[in-house]
């Protein structure tokens, strides 16, 4: 069988890896959180600018944390997989 045409093979962290992680755990886990904050927070938010606004601060915090999650986790496992080669 063919070699496939596009390969890769990264010295480090796998940012591709990263990003893609972060992409959907933020998603996944954002909604919620944005939801959740909304309701127990108790913000009035009596026009859509004003929630979205409040969403786009929400999501952009835990876009954050999770992207630092997600990177440091890459790390320590890549830390380990090196450790376990040597």
């Amino acid at each position: 069988m063919p070699e496939p045409v596009e390969t890769h093979d990264p010295d480090g962290v796998d940012y591709g890896w990263v990003m893609q992680t972060t992409f959907v755990l933020t998603i996944v886990a954002g909604a919620p959180v944005v939801a959740l904050a909304a309701l127990l927070v108790g913000v009035s938010l009596p026009t859509w600018a004003a929630r979205a606004e409040f969403a786009i601060r929400v999501g952009a915090l835990v876009w954050f944390v999770v992207a630092v999650c997600v990177f440091l986790y890459a790390r320590r496992m890549e830390e380990e997989s090196s450790d376990a080669e040597s």
